[in-house]
């Protein structure tokens, strides 16, 4: 019972400095980035610690837990896109050592695709693209491969443009602030990565169905059980639209990967 409440008290402790630092950045108040930085890490390194998992499975599912999960998500979700943009607008100033966060981010993403190999000849669209596209960025340098993000949020849409102008204005990137079905290049997008805190994720892989190619490529990006504490969980989908191709586990990481194809 003692670990239970240790760890319970721990959850509580990241979603009180979760909503610190988001009501400091809504009144205009002084984030302190480095500090948000280090939470940002130590929750990551706390939802891939196989240690807690055994308190996550013995927590229960009441009323107060699941509204403690969903608040966790959807606080430690806003906490990065605020440490996105700190870390956008830094790179005017100076550069900042990159966190264990972004560094495990980068590390996923030469396995997004599994055995599906992307090569410069691919289209990829990144759903969610955020103020750092740290993804896009990546996929492009690493493949040659045409990159495209969108995103819902007018300033990540500014800061994720003036971070590729920044770091990769060699490379072949557009941002928008587009939906699936407004982008003009849907039809030869080859294959699509989703961020793991979209929330209206499955949402959207239901609209892309009508606007996308037969071949196109879905990677979505997940976390069920404890690394649901911030990511949203795989879901199910129409077999009659979409099947699952692979699933990559990533034990060392805070996030999984689901491969979709069109069902033919």
């Amino acid at each position: 019972m003692k670990d239970i409440e240790l760890f319970l008290k721990k959850l509580h402790y990241f979603d009180n400095k979760f909503k610190l630092f988001i009501y400091q950045n809504k009144d205009h108040l002084l984030v302190d980035y480095l500090e948000l930085c280090a939470l940002i890490d130590e929750y990551s390194s706390f939802i891939i610690n196989h240690d807690n998992e055994t308190q996550w499975n013995n927590l229960g599912r009441s009323i107060e837990i699941v509204s403690l999960v969903q608040n966790l998500r959807k606080n430690s979700s806003v906490c990065v896109q605020i440490m996105e943009k700190y870390r956008a607008l830094l790179l005017n100033h100076e550069e900042k050592e990159m966190t264990d966060y972004f560094r495990n981010i980068g590390d996923c993403i030469g396995k997004e695709f599994g055995g599906f190999q992307v090569t410069s000849q691919s289209k990829v669209l990144l759903i969610g693209s955020g103020s750092f596209p740290i993804t896009l960025l990546m996929v492009a340098e690493q493949t040659g491969a045409d990159v495209f993000g969108i995103d819902i949020d007018d300033e990540a849409i500014q800061l994720g443009k003036h971070v590729v102008n920044k770091l990769g204005s060699h490379l072949s990137i557009q941002i928008d602030k587009k939906t699936v079905e407004e982008l003009a290049v849907m039809e030869q997008i080859s294959h699509i990565i989703f961020s793991s805190t979209v929330s209206r994720k499955y949402d959207i892989l239901d609209q892309l169905y009508d606007v996308t190619n037969k071949d196109v490529l879905i990677a979505m990006r997940y976390g069920n059980g404890l690394k649901s504490l911030f990511n949203y969980p795989m879901q199910k989908v129409n077999k009659n639209k979409w099947h699952i191709i692979e699933e990559i586990i990533h034990p060392q990481h805070v996030f999984d990967v689901v491969l979709y194809q069109k069902v033919q």
